[in-house]
Order: structure tokens, then sequence, then C-alpha cells
């Protein structure tokens, strides 16, 4: 099949845009789609599916190209064809590439990865390659997985039984869910599988007291509530004020009691709420190299002061929030990355500087390599 132009020409706006004026491609495809309101869904989804795959392969596809990035569109069409030769007629890589040129990483994370993670790496730089899937989490305040599958295949959504969480479903395609009744009705989330585990490490239960102090939009703390049968106080904290807004909508449509937001304009806003909470959830900003097959253009746009910065406040919020956890009571911290850095590092260097206060109950990774789970870190600790 030889691609239409102007749907090419879609993909190469796209690429000026992400690479050229370095901005994120989701945001980039959106508003490419919204400014091609004359194509068809198969059309919309051509230039979706290549721009993300071309950004995913962009160092491998210059590299068989034979040259540097050059982010101009005559060029940008050259490479095209090269990535369609690739994809479609399987042009034949090098099988001594490294991993950064193989798998397609930019040269300075590979080196730290490779540093970090040893021999897991390879396997995790190929596993998170892989296209994600939409994945939903059967909300059990209201229903079981089983019959939210009946649900949405009557209302046409072809969907299966994940084996990632218990409450997991996986989709086929990526319909508009937001327009399903099944949706409306707070029947399920959409939340990766391995995002699913992380609320199970607090063990919620009925009269807990749980404070989520990076709440973001609330998945976790929707899905502890579930767990603790919706019999739990749960404070939502978090820096951005439209995101504690998306919780308190979620919550409502999923029929959650007892959760409430608060926004953070200091770490005092948390520390003031000493002793209230018996457990803690600090799912704390991170490089997001856990989810790189979800946001591909972290590839290229993270860079080693960024992560230098998140590490930083990383430790910040662990050390400053968990002040506000009561004695006996249970802290988990997570992220969405593969960096021991920004997790085993992290953890390791708070139980040794709160000098016995903490004890390291049990850490864990989520690997990418299910194709139904990103890459997470949770590590639970005792507070004596």
């Amino acid at each position: 099949m030889i691609p239409h132009p102007n749907l090419v020409a879609g993909v190469l706006e796209v690429l000026e845009r992400t690479f050229g004026q370095r901005l994120y491609a989701d945001r980039v495809v959106d508003q490419v789609l919204r400014a091609n309101k004359r194509w068809g869904a198969r059309d919309r989804a051509f230039v979706a599916e290549h721009s993300y795959e071309l950004v995913r392969w962009w160092g491998l596809i210059w590299h068989l190209h034979g040259t540097e990035p050059v982010v101009k569109r005559k060029q940008l069409k050259e490479l095209f064809d090269t990535y369609w030769a690739w994809r479609s007629e399987g042009m034949n890589v090098p099988a001594d590439l490294d991993v950064a040129l193989a798998q397609s990483y930019a040269p300075w994370f590979a080196e730290r990865a490779s540093a970090e993670l040893g021999t897991d790496w390879p396997v995790l730089a190929t596993a998170l390659n892989r296209p994600a899937h939409v994945v939903l989490r059967a909300n059990t305040l209201k229903t079981t997985r089983e019959a939210v599958l009946e649900r949405l295949t009557a209302e046409g959504v072809d969907a299966a039984v994940s084996d990632v969480a218990p409450d997991a479903l996986v989709l086929a395609k990526r319909p508009r869910l937001q327009h399903l009744e099944s949706f409306k009705d707070g029947w399920y989330e959409v939340h990766d599988g391995g995002s699913q585990r992380i609320a199970a490490y607090l063990d919620p239960q009925p009269g807990d007291r749980i404070l989520d102090g990076c709440s973001g939009a609330g998945g976790k703390a929707l899905h502890a509530a579930a767990l603790a049968g919706n019999q739990a106080e749960i404070r939502c904290m978090d820096v951005e004020a439209y995101k504690l807004g998306e919780a308190e909508k979620r919550a409502l449509r999923a029929g959650v009691n007892g959760l409430r937001t608060e926004l953070i304009r200091s770490p005092r806003d948390v520390q003031r709420h000493s002793g209230w909470a018996n457990k803690m959830l600090l799912d704390v900003p991170c490089s997001g190299t856990g989810v790189i097959r979800r946001d591909v253009d972290t590839k290229w746009k993270l860079q080693p002061e960024h992560l230098e910065r998140t590490r930083e406040t990383q430790y910040g919020i662990l050390r400053d929030y968990s002040e506000a956890l009561q004695s006996g009571g249970t802290l988990v911290y997570a992220t969405c990355s593969i960096l021991r850095s920004e997790n085993e590092d992290q953890v390791r260097r708070f139980i040794d500087e709160k000098n016995g206060a903490y004890t390291l109950r049990e850490e864990v990774r989520i690997s990418p390599e299910h194709p139904h789970s990103d890459g997470y870190y949770v590590a639970v600790l005792h507070k004596h």
C-alpha cells in the first residue's frame, strides 16, 4: 500500500513541530487531527499511528537512512520513505547495533540505564517499545469485572479479561469511552494494568485514613476506596488544582464516599495533617521512563539535568511529606520509572537518613514485559 500524500504530510507536520519546536507529540497529533476534519477514522488512525511510531523509532530510522537528523520537510519526507520501507518491506537492521540504536533511545539515557540496570536494560528497552494497550479497572463499588465485560460487549466494544490485575480488562481498540453509558455510570476507570497493582500495597481497610500526597487525578485513590469497601477516609493532595478537580469528578462518577481534595502550596500544607493518616501513598513525580510506550517523547525530551532535578523533588517529597504519617503507619513510595536512582537508591537514602525510624517491609518492580503493564517501582515502609 502506498500512503496518500496528504496523510504523509500530516505525519511530517507532527514531526516538524515535535522535534523542530520541541512540542509534545500527543498535543501536536491532536492539533493536526482537529485541523483536518475531513479525514475519516482510518485516515486519522494512520496519521496518529505513524507519527507516534516515527517518534518511537526516530534514532533507528535516521541511522538506517544514513544521515544525521534534519527537521525540514524534504528530509523528513525522505525519512518517511525509509521508515515505510523498514516497516512494510522488512528492511534489514544490522545485528551488531548497540541497544541505544537498535531500540532507539538517546545515547546518554541508554548509557545511564545500562549502568543502573545491567543485564535487565536490554529486556526493558525492548518491552518499552511495544505499543500500549487500553486497560480498564472495573469499579467493584458498582459492579464486577465480568459484568463490565458483558456490558461493553453489548455496547459494541471488543474487550477481554486481563491477568495483569484482579479487576483489569483490556480493549482491542481505542473507542471513545466517554460517550458510553457504562463509562458515564462509573462502571470502570481507564487505568494501566501495572498501576492497578499499586493501591493494594496500602492494604486499604475500612476505617483507614489514607493520605495520597501526589494524587494527580486520583486514580490510585479511587482504587484504594474500592479496596476498602468505600469505608476509608481518603485525602487527595496535589500541587495542581485542575488535577484535583478531575479527581473530584471521577469520585462522584465512581460513587466514592469519603474522598476529599486539598491543594499543596508548600510542604507545610501536608505536614499540618501530622498524625491524621495511618497510611500514606507517595506516587512521586518521576522521569516517566517506565511509561515510554505511552509517552514516546520521553525518549528524546528527557535530559540529564531534568533527571537530576526530578530526583531532588522526589527526595524532598519523601522527606517532608512523610512527617505527616502516624507512628506505626504504612508508607508506600512509588514511581513509574525504571531507574534505580529514582527508586531503590532514594528509599535506601531515606531509611539511612531517618536513623531507624522506618523499616523497609517490601519492594517490588512491576515490569513492562507484561503487555498490559507499564513499568513501576513500589516500596512499602513501616514507620516506627
